[in-house]
Parts: structure tokens; C-alpha cells; sequence
């Protein structure tokens, strides 16, 4: 991960100041690096030792961080893990901008790898995501949105590139279609466990503890699982609640809505699908032999589910 940070600052490196600014701000933000250290890990348990593992884990964490600068502006967020998000001090053109620059320098370090079947995932992975974007923000403010619709967003958004960040590895690694496309299932339902706690975190985490603020979901009128299950499970007058804080948004009704989700087991339901997926990831490695770099695959599907933050 130090090679990747090295690789990462090195590749930031623009002739233009502001590029440089924003960049520096949000790379020393923080951030778990969980993608690039996926796709590491994954190269590890498939006894993967060529350096185009770092360049490429760099180029899913420069993607990642394109789709966090364009998010926080579309959902005009103004905290990120404790701090200030890039839009909020540099405004929002120069965070869409940067965004780009991002994406179009993650492209120029694929090409460098030249591996045409790495090329064809992350370009339909940035592909992908994009559509997710695109239908999250349909979904924002429907009450009518239901399981299907919500996890297909999570999927394409949140998902695929946990899901390319391993697939990449068995690339690198010259597996056959069957190992890749396991290595491919275990990111995807790892990232998907992921964004399930995120939006039980949402209404079950602090502020303090999430770095950023609670009943942001809410706020912004996203119909996350949570809200899902009491439209379906609630009584009336928690149903017609619970659509009507997703059509308007708002945290005015916070602590009602917060009682409702309690109350109908939404909490314990979406935690409930999210091991679902924690296990179902762990299982899809199981042919792969022992080695620390399993184990630490093996315990993230566990910490997943755990974590608090």
C-alpha cells in the first residue's frame, strides 16, 4: 500500500496548481483504501507478483475518488469522513472538474498496462457506475422504489468496482474464466455488503463515528433499505411517513422515522442482508489455498458486517 501511495502522488502530479490542491486535499483526507487494497490482497491469493498490481490498484482508487468528488456535488454534501468535502471548499466546478481529470488520468495509466481484457473491465466498470449515478438519481424521492430497484443501484454504483478490483487480480494472474468470475463475485458481494451496512450505519451510527452526518440518506430523500422495509412492513401511519420523508426529504422527522425503523425490524433486516452477502462472498473464495492473504479476504467479509464506521 505504500507502493500505491507513492504511485498514487506521483500520478496526481499536474502543471496545473488547483489540480494539484484539490488532489492533495482529498488524497490526505483519508480514506480506508479498502479497492486498491482488494485488488493487492486478491493478486497476493493468486500468487500475483508483477508491479502493474500497484499501477492498477492506484487507477481503481483514482476512479473511486472521481465518483466521491461528483457525488458529494450531486448530493451537495459538505462533510466527508470528518472533513470538509473538496466541493464545500473549492466550490463545485472545480470539484466536477477534477473529477474528470481524474477519470481521464486513470485511462491514460490503463493503457500503459496494455492488457486489453484489463481495459474492457475497468472501462465497463466506469461505465457501469456512471449508470448507477444516473439511477440513483432517479430513484431520489420515489417512495415507490423497491428492493430490486435499490440493490440493482448498489450494485452498478457502489459494487462493481469492488468487483473489478478483484477481477483484475485473476487477470493479472492468467486464470481461467471460472477463477476470474468467482474473484469477480467475491468484490461485487463484498461491496455490496459494504454499501448495505453504509445505509444501516445511516440510521444505526453517529455522526462522530461515521464522519459525516447521520440521516444524510434522509436528508436527501434516498430511499435506502431501511426506509424500503418500513413502507413495506410498517403500519399506515409509518408507511405514509416513511414515503413522505422520501418525497421531501428533510431530517425535520428524524427521530419518528428513527423510531419507526426500530420498530419493524428494518435494522435488523438490513443487517440480515448484508451478512447474506459477507457470506456469500466468503464462500465464492473457497477454492482458493490457504495463505495470509486468504485469511485477511476471509476477515474483511467478517469485518463488514461489524464495523461501526
Amino acid at each position: 500500500m505504500r507502493r500505491v501511495d507513492h504511485v498514487i502522488r506521483d500520478r496526481l502530479a499536474s502543471q496545473v496548481v488547483l489540480i494539484n490542491q484539490i488532489s492533495e486535499y482529498i488524497i490526505s483526507a483519508g480514506g480506508k483504501r479498502l479497492r486498491p487494497a482488494l485488488l493487492l490482497l486478491a493478486a497476493g491469493a493468486l500468487d500475483v507478483r508483477t508491479a502493474h498490481r500497484h499501477e492498477l490498484a492506484a487507477v481503481i482508487e483514482f476512479i473511486h475518488t472521481a465518483t466521491l468528488l461528483h457525488d458529494d456535488v450531486v448530493d451537495e454534501s459538505d462533510l466527508r469522513r470528518g472533513k470538509k468535502t473538496a466541493n464545500a471548499l473549492f466550490g463545485n466546478a472545480a470539484s466536477v472538474l477534477v473529477g474528470d481529470f481524474l477519470y481521464s488520468r486513470a485511462f491514460q495509466m490503463m493503457v500503459g498496462v496494455d492488457n486489453m481484457r484489463i481495459m474492457q473491465i475497468l472501462s465497463n466498470a466506469t461505465n457501469v457506475i456512471a449508470e448507477g449515478e444516473v439511477l440513483q438519481l432517479l430513484n431520489m424521492h420515489d417512495p415507490d422504489v423497491d428492493e430490486i430497484r435499490y440493490l440493482q443501484v448498489i450494485r452498478y454504483k457502489t459494487a462493481k468496482l469492488f468487483e473489478a478490483a478483484t477481477q483484475i487480480a485473476a487477470v493479472l494472474a492468467g486464470t481461467d474464466t471460472a477463477t476470474e468470475a468467482a474473484m469477480a463475485e467475491f468484490g461485487g458481494r463484498l461491496g455490496t455488503a459494504f454499501q448495505l451496512m453504509d445505509d444501516w450505519l445511516d440510521y444505526a451510527g453517529s455522526s462522530d463515528a461515521m464522519g459525516k452526518n447521520a440521516g444524510d440518506d434522509l436528508r436527501e430523500g434516498k430511499p435506502t433499505l431501511p426506509l424500503i422495509h418500513v413502507i413495506r412492513h410498517g403500519t399506515s401511519e409509518q408507511q405514509a411517513m416513511a414515503k413522505a420523508a422520501i418525497e421531501h426529504g428533510g431530517t425535520e422527522n428524524f427521530q419518528a422515522i428513527l423510531d419507526a425503523v426500530m420498530h419493524t425490524g428494518a435494522l435488523d433486516y438490513t443487517l440480515r442482508r448484508a451478512e447474506q452477502e459477507a457470506a456469500a462472498a466468503a464462500a465464492a473464495i473457497s477454492f482458493l489455498p490457504s495463505s495470509p492473504y486468504k485469511e485477511t479476504l476471509l476477515e474483511l467479509c467478517s469485518s463488514s458486517t461489524a464495523r461501526r464506521s
